[in-house]
This record gives C-alpha cells, structure tokens and sequence, in this order.
C-alpha cells in the first residue's frame, strides 16, 4: 500500500481484497423514502454502493465492509443496517 504525504493511506484499498467476508452488518435498501441524493454513495469508504436506476441503490456484497456510514449519513433514513446471516 503506497503512503501518501501526512500519512494517509488510498482509499478503497479492499478493491485488491475481498474485505466482504468478515462483516457482520450488511445495508439494506429500503427503497421508500430515498431521494436519489447519492450521499450514501459518496461516504462509503470502500466505493461499493451504486446506482442501479433512478433513486434506487444497491451496495457490491464483495466489498462491504458492514460499517454503516451509507445508513448513517442517509438524510432520510431508508437504509438499515442488518445482521448478516452465514
């Protein structure tokens, strides 16, 4: 992993790792209030939520780290976060 000024690491560094499989939290979509604003998009850290069609979002299972930052900083709350079953 390259180092950048001030001790910063890259982002989205799960892309060269599978990081999916050791959460325990996944996000689940609702679908009823979004607005389409993409702030769920634009904070999470590893890039895997996206748009599938106007105001409705999905997240990439691979790279899900389970954190919750897209259910956190969604302004209308349509977004859970829910034990994964395995």
């Amino acid at each position: 992993m390259k180092v950048i000024l001030g001790g910063l690491a890259q982002p989205a560094t799960s892309l060269a790792n599978n990081t999916g499989t050791w959460r325990n939290y996944i996000p689940v979509f609702l679908q009823k209030t979004c607005t389409g604003c993409t702030i769920c998009a634009i904070v999470c850290p590893e890039g895997c939520v996206y748009s599938v069609e106007k105001k409705k979002f999905t997240f990439d299972a691979k790279y899900c780290k389970g954190c919750g930052m897209c259910a956190a900083e969604c302004p209308v709350d349509d977004i859970e976060m829910v034990m994964e079953e395995k």
